[in-house]
């Protein structure tokens, strides 16, 4: 991948639970960026996808914001720490389709399709000691957000569920009035930082993929889910896009990948993490 250094990306240096295999990332038989928020389902997939696929054996991925992916793919590479990215990746997935498009206006798409979706919902400490109620509560002076960044595609999700609760005039408290106030706090990747946030107590509430509250749960982290319900978490919007890209290494590893993604074994690991694989 060609690349100007002064110009790529930075992966935050603390993000080094999201990049796996680094040392492998020009030997791999496969290269995967993974849209962040299935992180913890990917220890579960790749074991059955090696179990299914034993010849291929190096697989570097990551599991960061697409929205940076996204960047890091189109700038030809990314900083971490003292180490450059800059391999391409075979396969990336996102969560809007305009991802998709920009690869496709680059010429580097090869084919993608969508495979799963998932839904916003806010969390909260455990016992919701603010007594949120509603997302129109996020309004509230007394009331702290961890709020994605916009390099995480689910801002933009996000922004619509706080337009369709209390219109353009909630979004613009939330995102503006309350981000200058110190009462809405960005992150950059939201899925390590909001329950971090919430456990410490420097924050009351944050919009999360559903899957989110369900794997911090899983992991004690005492934290509950405040359910907007169906008018409001946008499920019917939320399409995860899998795309196979040009000029990447392993291109027949790439389609095996893309066969595995859509099999029985895939849909289940998935389904027990609270996603819903496409047209289930």
């Amino acid at each position: 991948m060609a690349n100007n250094v002064g110009s790529l990306p930075i992966i935050p240096a603390t993000r080094g639970d999201d990049i796996h295999n680094i040392d492998h990332m020009h030997d791999a038989d496969l290269v995967l960026f993974m849209a962040g928020n299935q992180f913890m389902v990917m220890e579960e997939l790749m074991g059955e996808f090696r179990q299914d696929n034993p010849d291929i054996k190096r697989i570097f991925y990551e599991t960061l914001p697409p929205g940076l992916e996204l960047k890091q793919i189109l700038a030809g590479g990314a900083l971490f720490g003292e180490k450059l990215i800059d391999v391409m990746p075979d396969i990336y997935t996102s969560v809007t389709e305009d991802a998709v498009n920009k690869l496709r206006e680059r010429d580097l798409e090869d084919r993608s399709f969508v495979y799963l979706h998932n839904r916003i919902v806010l969390m909260i400490p455990e016992g919701n000691p603010m007594g949120i109620s509603a997302v129109n509560d996020l309004g509230r002076d007394d009331i702290t957000i961890s709020q994605p960044g916009e390099l995480e595609d689910i801002s933009i999700y996000i922004h619509e569920m706080y337009k369709e609760a209390g219109g353009e005039a909630l979004l613009r408290r939330i995102m503006d009035e309350k981000r200058a106030e110190g009462t809405t706090i960005l992150t950059v990747v939201h899925h390590r930082e909001t329950p971090l946030r919430l456990v410490k107590g420097t924050a009351d509430t944050g919009p999360v993929w559903a899957t989110e509250v369900i794997n911090a749960r899983n992991e004690g982290v005492k934290v509950e889910m405040l359910d907007p319900g169906e008018g409001l978490d946008q499920r019917d919007k939320v399409n995860y896009f899998i795309t196979k890209l040009k000029g990447s290494g392993n291109p027949e590893n790439a389609d095996r990948f893309l066969d595995f993604i859509t099999s029985e074994k895939a849909r289940n690991i998935y389904s027990s993490y609270g996603f819903v694989p496409h047209g289930q």
